[in-house]
């Protein structure tokens, strides 16, 4: 199973196994990872499950955020990074395993 480590504002770091199709978003909630809330439930529409790609990572994880998305990020409280992406419209591959996401200090 591929795994995702999540990286807290503080620095704090969380191994997880997330399983393939699963979103990045789900695979924090599950395991009571702080920081992405994902109030809506995966639904692109509240951007409470904002991280940022690692660099490292960015490539692999796939084209830059859909329009709705971009929106859903602009309309987001904090800093809008080019990396910023929703953990909930990242959906888990084999070729993700190892993939490295940080979280903001907040989402709202």
């Amino acid at each position: 199973m591929p795994t995702v480590t999540y990286v807290e504002a503080d620095g704090a770091r969380h191994v997880i196994d997330v399983p393939v199709d699963e979103n990045v978003m789900h695979g924090a909630q599950y395991n009571n990872v702080p920081g992405i809330l994902g109030e809506c439930g995966g639904g692109c529409s509240c951007a409470t499950c904002r991280c940022y790609i690692d660099e490292a990572w960015a490539a692999k994880v796939g084209g830059p955020a859909s329009d709705a998305e971009r929106d859903l990020l602009i309309g987001a409280d904090g800093e809008l990074k080019p990396n910023a992406r929703l953990s909930c419209q990242i959906a888990m591959t084999p070729e993700l395993d190892g993939l490295v996401v940080h979280m903001p200090e907040h989402q709202f």
